[in-house]
């Protein structure tokens, strides 16, 4: 079976994605393309020979297709996965799911009553080797019992970060594979502020320092850095209490039992997690032809978008915010 995906929103991350479906992924093929900038559409949907249509909600509906990928702007994100249940359509969505916590459990209702889940959020963390090689030595218990958790999540430059964009649309990537790594719901944030860099944009509290504490009584750390100037730098250790396990720089699981090696740094996201892109997308589409949702899902979406607004508030004070959330509905046990 070969799915008929449309996307919406054909900006860097679209673009790649069609390039990713049409060349590097198995069983799918992009058949229509949307976008508010209407040359950029029809030049990239003539170019691998796509329907080019006006709106996403005409996407959505269209008979072409069997299931979307939206990569539009965050702010659009939640009115198109809306229009993918409402009209029954698997959709991979990137993250975050949605702008806002509300706008996410608005999704989840949508889903609930829908009945089944036919949303994938875009963590593609969950689909890095590194990580993987992480969350299978933490599942079989091979570090004993987490104790402490290091990141670092550097940019070579971003001229148009904010400061509370940094939590939503970066440190998110971690605040997931926390979830998921540990298997552990997060129950407070704080932010700590350092000096800011000289070449942070102007008014931008770069670099930030995150702590969480989940549910199990891990303490985690995050080094949010997004102009450091040298390069693409996302690192990850889990301490446990027989052992750690870590993701260097270029995405090497480094076991302390057998050492470490240098390399050059990534210049940028693509290099570094092109392959986990892949990876995800062919999961996504295997899971479409199956008819049956895997991976990241709407509550993972919010809970990870809760605790970025938890953290975001967090900036102002850098006291400790608790989180709250609803009861994890059944579908997504």
């Amino acid at each position: 079976m070969t799915v008929r995906v449309g996307v919406i929103g054909l900006g860097l991350i679209g673009a790649d994605h069609v390039a990713r479906l049409r060349s590097r992924v198995a069983g799918a093929d992009v058949v229509a393309v949307c976008d508010i900038d209407s040359s950029r559409a029809k030049a990239i949907g003539e170019s691998v020979g796509a329907l080019v249509l006006s709106t996403a909600t005409e996407l959505v509906r269209s008979d072409a297709i069997d299931a979307v990928v939206v990569t539009s702007a965050t702010t659009a994100h939640a009115e198109a996965v809306l229009a993918c249940i409402t009209a029954k359509r698997p959709v991979f969505v990137e993250k975050p799911l949605a702008q806002t916590a509300q706008e996410c459990l608005d999704i989840v209702s949508a889903e609930m009553a829908h009945g089944e889940r036919l949303v994938q959020v875009g963590f593609m963390r969950r689909f890095d080797p590194g990580y993987a090689a992480i969350k299978a030595s933490l599942d079989a218990g091979e570090l004993g019992v987490p104790l402490l958790m290091h990141n670092i999540h550097r940019n070579r430059t971003a001229p148009t970060a904010t400061s509370a964009g940094l939590i939503r649309e970066s440190v998110i990537h971690e605040i997931d594979a926390i979830r998921w790594l540990l298997a552990q719901e997060i129950q407070s944030a704080q932010v700590a502020l350092p000096r800011p860099s000289p070449h942070a944009p102007q008014g931008v509290r770069d670099p930030q320092l995150a702590l969480f504490r989940t549910t199990g009584g891990v303490l985690v750390d995050v080094e949010c850095f997004a102009n450091s100037q040298y390069g693409y730098d996302v690192r990850c250790e889990v301490v446990g209490s027989t052992g750690t396990a870590a993701i260097d720089g270029h995405g090497d699981a480094i076991w302390t039992r057998v050492g470490s090696a240098s390399r050059s740094v990534h210049r940028d996201w693509r290099s570094r997690f092109g392959p986990a892109y892949d990876r995800e997308l062919q999961a996504w589409v295997d899971s479409v032809a199956a008819g049956e949702a895997t991976g990241p899902s709407s509550w993972d979406g919010y809970a990870a978008t809760r605790v970025a607004e938890s953290t975001v508030s967090s900036l102002a004070t850098e006291r400790i915010v608790a989180i709250e959330m609803i009861e994890r509905p059944a579908l997504y046990a």
